[in-house]
This record gives structure tokens, C-alpha cells and sequence, in this order.
């Protein structure tokens, strides 16, 4: 499928509908059957795929709307792992008041956030986002881009202290199993035709711009890195690049979105810092695309970029945690400082994350989404003229 100059995408959540949000309360609680879920999902993404067309967005989601957030939803779609509020981590924590002062400065509500923890060796029940690719190709010609949870942020995240180490004595040995589900999922993909797959990484930036040696971070139940930051750095790489051996130039552009943290409207308490300590990943990960948040002046410098590796970038245009609309000669001036740097057709323009990364907390509302995708599409067709 042949892309516009300066092609427009979306990174990949939407808020989700108040009807999915109680048909997914409904599921869990067992007084609502998967088909009955998905039926309402279905509804709620053929809306979401109609206003990213309306706006002109030349790569599309489903807007994660089958997920209760970006990274939770695996444990549905794999053997021996469990879905574990926040509040039900502080079983497996030593320092529990500690922790709960972490999260309250966080802004992090335990009630809102789940994590998937391995309790014995994980494998895949069923696929974990081919199915969702198939219905949206069937409902459009646009091309279409499916999320997936990387595999440092799986890593991370599913190893837990304590519930993990009877399968798994180590996160290194979890890894192994997460790299050979993704690699499968990634076949399964390409095989399927799906034109973009995205690996969402954004727990890098905790390694980064944290304290060394720190092992709390935003993604909360992703407690485990307790090596300096170069270390999780490389093991990361290690990880992304067994991923994608053998996948690149077959059909399928792959790449790895990363970001400050994307759970609170206050920038005040995310993270914040350029992305210089993270060169060493970004030009050498074995991807095609790197998806970067850059209207949030928390992003830093852009010549922080200059050198990854002859990848194109999804430069990140608009903020979806603002209710402020940029306008499109913003977005247009953005970009144009972009292409001192890189060629025009390395460039795409994407949101800094997504606008729903989490169900029950939303970044914004579909009104404002949408204003903020159509300015992104009028300032790409502007740069095209």
C-alpha cells in the first residue's frame, strides 16, 4: 500500500466508550460473555475507524478498544498468567507503604491499573491482536496499524518477586518465552498482511531518567530492573532485535513507540528528559520506524535524533493529554525543524502517545481527539503542496 508524503497515523489508543468500559466490568465480573464483549467492541471500533477517516488519517487502530490498557490485555491470551490490580501487587511488595506513597505521588490509583504476572511458563491460548487485525481490515482500505506490549515492557512487567520464580528463577529466563510469543504473533501478522506493527517500549524512559539502580516505576508492576540504566538498556535491545530477526522487508513496516508515561494529565509528575541517554537503543534497534513524542516540550531536543539509524520517524505532533487543539501552522513549524534533520520521507506524524492508554483513565475526550487528528491531517496536506 503506497503512503502520502508525510503520512499521518495514530499511536494507537482511543478513550474508550462508556459502554465498553461497563461491558468490560461486566465480562470480568462473568454477567456478560466474551461474544456478547466483543460485540460491543466491535460497534465502538467501527465508530473510532469512521472519525480516523473522516479526519483523513492515512494509518489506522481499532483504538485498543477490546483492552482494558496497552499492556494488561496479554493475560486473556496466554497460558499461566494472571491479571493483578495494583493493589493486589503489594502482596509480592516488601515495603508496601513505601510503594502506596510511590503511587500517591504518582497519581497512580490502584483501582485503575492492572498488570499480567506470570505464575508458570507462559505460552500463547490464542493470538493476542491478529483477530482484532482481521476485523478492522475488513472494515477499511486504509492501512492499518496493530499495538503490541515490547518485549522489555513484558519483561519487566510480568516477572513479579515471589510469583514468577518457580517457572521462571529470573526475568532473563521469561524473556526467552515473551520473545518466542511475540516472534509468533509477528509471523502470524505479517503472514495476515497487516501493514504496520508498533511495540510500545515506553518503560525505557524510566530506566533512564530515574535514579540507578531504582526499581519502582510508573508501569507499576514492572518492579524488577535493579541494574543500571546500561545495562537494561542493552538487554532491551537484545530483546527487540530477537524480535524482529528475519522480520524486516517483508511487507511489514515494524516499530517501537516510547514515551514519558502516559497515565496523568499533570506533566508535572511524568517523566521528563531528551533522548540522548537513549541513542545506544534508538540507532540500533532492528526496527523500521521509531514513534517519538515531540510536542511535549518534556521530549527535550530534537537533534537528540539525528542519528538512529536511517529509520523513519512518527514524530509526535500533538499532545493527547491537552485540551489546547495545536494549530496547524504549529504542527507545520514542528516538522520543518524536523527536516533539517531528516529527509522529507522519513517523516510521519503521529500524536505523542495515545489518547486512552488506560480505560478507566482517559487523556481526553473524543471531541477533542478528533479536532487534534484533523489538524495533524490539514498540516500534512499543507506540507505536501
Amino acid at each position: 500500500m503506497t503512503l502520502p508524503k508525510f503520512p499521518t497515523a495514530v499511536i494507537g489508543s482511543w478513550p474508550r466508550f462508556k459502554e465498553v468500559q461497563r461491558a468490560m466490568r461486566d465480562k470480568r465480573a462473568g454477567r456478560l460473555s466474551d461474544e456478547e464483549f466483543q460485540a460491543v467492541a466491535d460497534k465502538a471500533i467501527l465508530q473510532i475507524l469512521k472519525w480516523q477517516e473522516e479526519a483523513g488519517i492515512d494509518i489506522v487502530s481499532d483504538g485498543e478498544q477490546r483492552r482494558d490498557n496497552y499492556i494488561s490485555f496479554v493475560a486473556e491470551h496466554l497460558n499461566h498468567v494472571r491479571m493483578l490490580r495494583v493493589s493486589e501487587l503489594l502482596e509480592y511488595i516488601e515495603d508496601k507503604s513505601s510503594f502506596e506513597e510511590i503511587l500517591g505521588t504518582l497519581d497512580v490509583p490502584s483501582f485503575s491499573m492492572s498488570n499480567p504476572a506470570a505464575t508458570g511458563k507462559i505460552s500463547r491460548k490464542k493470538p493476542l491482536v491478529l483477530n482484532d487485525f482481521l476485523f478492522l481490515r475488513k472494515h477499511t482500505d486504509k492501512a492499518v496499524k496493530v499495538t503490541l506490549p515490547g518485549p522489555y515492557l513484558l519483561t519487566r512487567s510480568m516477572w513479579v518477586e515471589g510469583l514468577s520464580e518457580e517457572a521462571y528463577p529470573t526475568k532473563e529466563d521469561l524473556a526467552e518465552d515473551i520473545v518466542k510469543v511475540l516472534r509468533e504473533e509477528l509471523e502470524d501478522l505479517i503472514a495476515a498482511g497487516v501493514e504496520f506493527v508498533q511495540f510500545d517500549e515506553p518503560v525505557l524512559t524510566e530506566v533512564v531518567f530515574t535514579k540507578k539502580n531504582a526499581n519502582r516505576t510508573f508501569m507499576c508492576g514492572a518492579l524488577t530492573a535493579k541494574a543500571d540504566a546500561e545495562v537494561e538498556l542493552a538487554f532491551a535491545l537484545e530483546l527487540i532485535n530477537k524480535v524482529t530477526a528475519g522480520m524486516l522487508g517483508r511487507g511489514t513496516t515494524i516499530g517501537v513507540h516510547i514515551c514519558r508515561g502516559n497515565w496523568s494529565t499533570d506533566d508535572d509528575i511524568l517523566l521528563r528528559g531528551p533522548y540522548f541517554p537513549l541513542i545506544p537503543y534508538l540507532e540500533n534497534a532492528n526496527v523500521d520506524q521509531l514513534a517519538l513524542e515531540y510536542a511535549t516540550p518534556r521530549a527535550g531536543e530534537i537533534d537528540a535524533v539525528k542519528n538512529i539509524g536511517g529509520k523513519s520517524l512518527g514524530l509526535g505532533v500533538v499532545n493527547p493529554r491537552t485540551e489546547r487543539v495545536e494549530t496547524v501552522d504549529e504542527i507545520i513549524s514542528r516538522v520543518e525543524e524536523m527536516r533539517r534533520i531528516l529527509p522529507d520521507e522519513k517523516i510521519f506524524l503521529n500524536p505523542d502517545c495515545g489518547f486512552g492508554t488506560f480505560a478507566q483513565r482517559p487523556m481526553n475526550s473524543d471531541e477533542i481527539a478528533r479536532k487534534k487528528l484533523a489538524a495533524m491531517v490539514e498540516a500534512a496536506k499543507r506540507l505536501r503542496a
